[in-house]
């Protein structure tokens, strides 16, 4: 079984100035006292693997797959944040969740930093499809799931986990905003405890070039796979 530290990083992205990667579920961006156990990070990979010092310009949880933007200098690195902080970077997931959600919705409420501070966090979000399957739960007898497409406004931390689960549609596999007992259903009867959240899409102009940039990342097989056992249509990411 391929492991994160035998991991060739798929390159989605590479001018030179910058390069994105397809992050794989469980890659921690960097080293973080969060997770201290951990010893393979994205930034050291992909490092050794250019043979260069790498800059990552924004943050992806360790549990989500996709997008993860890097610089290769530190004036690109500068530019690029402050197209982020200035919400110049266009930012699209893919996200599987409990129950059947809206067609479309807007989540404006406030997340609070580690140090109690209330951030402003807005999430736009419609419904790509809806299943329903039969697999009994609590006291229903069968298990509905919606496919999303996320429009993260802010980037706050856990934002899209902690916003799908404000309004009881949590993302599948998440821990510890998500649901245990939907959790553990899909690990005791599908072997699937990843966390079906995709950092999909990512636009912005070049700081240098100024020319319009378009980044995609397919969805990882784990994704793929618990789309067909949850009987979603086949989806087109690109």
């Amino acid at each position: 079984m391929e492991t994160i530290e035998s991991i060739v990083l798929d390159i989605i992205y590479q001018d030179e100035q910058l390069v994105a990667i397809n992050k794989p579920h469980g890659l921690l961006v960097h080293r973080s006292k969060i997770a201290a156990e951990a010893d393979v990070f994205a930034l050291q990979l992909l490092r050794d693997q250019l043979g260069q010092k790498v800059y990552p310009v924004h943050r992806i949880d360790r549990k989500t797959s996709g997008i993860l933007l890097f610089a290769l200098s530190e004036e690109m690195d500068k530019s690029m944040k402050q197209l982020f902080a200035e919400k110049q970077v266009g930012k699209t997931y893919l996200a599987i969740v409990r129950g059947f959600t809206e067609d479309k919705g807007t989540i404006d409420y406030a997340l609070r930093k580690e140090n109690g501070q209330l951030q402003e966090a807005v999430t736009h979000y419609r419904t790509l499809q809806r299943t329903e399957i039969a697999v009994p739960f609590g006291k229903h007898n069968t298990s509905r799931y919606s496919l999303l497409e996320v429009k993260p406004e802010t980037g706050r931390m856990h934002q899209i986990r902690k916003h799908m689960a404000h309004i009881n549609h949590p993302i599948i596999g998440d821990r510890p905003h998500g649901c245990n007992k939907q959790n553990k259903l899909f690990k005791e009867k599908w072997q699937m405890d990843k966390m079906m959240l995709h950092a999909k899409e990512l636009n912005f102009t070049h700081p240098t070039s100024n020319k319009a940039v378009n980044i995609k990342a397919d969805i990882s097989s784990e994704f793929e796979r618990t789309l067909e056992f949850l009987s979603f249509e086949k989806l087109i990411v690109n």
